[in-house]
């Protein structure tokens, strides 16, 4: 992709704005008021402190109702007797609302990681070579991709942390003229520490490249403006801070930026028949081979549909868990973002003193503004599994870090039961 290309994709951005909020007609039934936090209620919490949600989120008792109300009507009973199709749009627009941008610069795709790879696809890599810029606090699990473009002739700048963050002035230093992609977590998932998005597109666009974040761990936690970021995509699974399940996230592309891009994604999903209304509603293409058809001079007639879903969409997708995110996007939006973070930042603020108390080496640099801390700890699995699981306390443990992760239905008793269960160093 040349520089002209990043050139003119800087100057066509999205128009932004946030949804606006409709006033209610009178006698319009009132929407349900906000939880208070912490809300064990909303979520089947026992006995165990689970304080891992940045690695997998639990579901909450209502989107558990919803996906059992999804599965009556597959089954073939009595019940079952109305059924009807999974509306796969509305859960695009509820996030796009909660992320500030257009439903139609979304779509679905199975996980984080697929975004990712349908991005460096549509870019040509590794064929068309180049550079990408990405740096050593991004996704760990995402570093054999960019190993693997390495070895096949793709110019891959690692931009290495310091002190636990990455540098405004290395990442500058890193996109020169010809770089095409850059490649980040807006928050990363070993430290927390956060990006600034808008920051970093600024210094890719005008030397001609594009900006991929991965915001697994930032969708739903913490405020994101997909819009006025200037990022031209994005991808997160649903299954944490989205409060969704396994198998499904969403893609973002900015709008204007797919059109420029050749195709590479040939699924069900991004083609409809001629005069098919926008959107991801079923319109399959209009055949012409089968008795009975209409005549025509290929086997089918069809159009590719707009936006990101014409662009990127694939085959068939879960209709369980956009049943399920039709009641978490409502229940995110009902308590906000902001709460939401404030929530965490008290008990974050609660756990940061009490494990520098202990003698704990942390890690998430203090300025971050996530539901996420991370300490340092030699073979943290083997000396914290057995006391946490005592206390009957679940957090992330690796090889030499651990990482504590809280949410809506945590509170002050959590952290002090993890406190205590800890071993002073």
């Amino acid at each position: 992709m040349s520089s002209d290309l990043g050139m003119m994709l800087s100057r066509r951005q999205a128009l932004g704005g946030a949804v606006a909020a409709m006033p209610l007609a009178a006698g319009a039934m009132q929407a349900p008021a906000a939880p208070v936090l912490p809300d064990k209620a909303s979520f089947a919490a026992g006995p165990l402190a689970y304080l891992d949600n940045a690695s997998t989120h639990p579901i909450s008792i209502g989107a558990r109702a919803a996906i059992d109300a999804y599965m009556e009507s597959r089954m073939l009973a009595p019940m079952a007797k109305n059924q009807r199709r999974q509306d796969m749009a509305r859960p695009l627009g509820k996030f796009a609302g909660l992320m500030n941008a257009d439903a139609d610069e979304l779509t679905w795709v199975q996980s984080t990681t697929m975004g990712e790879q349908m991005v460096l696809r549509a870019m040509g890599f590794p064929a068309a070579g180049g550079r990408i810029v990405t740096d050593t606090l991004h996704f760990y699990a995402s570093f054999p991709m960019y190993m693997e473009m390495a070895r096949q002739g793709i110019d891959v700048r690692w931009v290495t942390a310091r002190d636990g963050r990455i540098a405004l002035e290395d990442m500058a230093e890193a996109i020169r003229p010809g770089t095409k992609l850059v490649m980040l977590s807006l928050v990363s998932t070993y430290n927390g520490f956060t990006h600034d998005l808008k920051a970093v597109c600024d210094l890719a666009h005008p030397a001609g490249a594009l900006v991929y974040a991965d915001i697994i761990h930032a969708a739903g936690a913490i405020p994101v403006d997909l819009h006025a970021s200037g990022v031209d995509f994005a991808a997160c699974a649903t299954y944490k801070w989205l409060m969704g399940d396994f198998g499904l996230g969403f893609l973002y592309v900015r709008r204007g930026v797919a059109d420029l891009l050749p195709r590479t994604e040939y699924g069900y999903y991004g083609f409809a028949k001629p005069g098919a209304p926008p959107g991801i509603g079923l319109s399959p293409p209009e055949t012409h081979v089968y008795p009975l058809d209409p005549p025509g001079a290929w086997p089918v007639a069809y159009m590719k549909r707009g936006g990101a879903i014409g662009h990127f969409a694939t085959g068939t997708y879960s209709h369980a868990v956009p049943a399920q995110l039709d009641y978490s996007l409502d229940y995110i939006a009902r308590l906000s973002v902001p709460a939401i973070q404030a929530h965490a930042q008290a008990l974050i603020r609660q756990l940061r003193e009490e494990l520098s108390r202990k003698g704990y080496r942390i890690i998430t640099p203090p300025e971050a503004r996530v539901p996420l801390l991370t300490c340092l700890l030699a073979n943290a699995k083997a000396v914290l599994a057995e006391p946490l699981a005592k206390a009957q306390v679940r957090l992330s443990l690796h090889d030499n870090h651990f990482r504590v992760s809280p949410s809506v239905y945590n509170d002050q008793k959590d952290i002090e039961r993890l406190i205590a269960a800890l071993p002073p160093v």
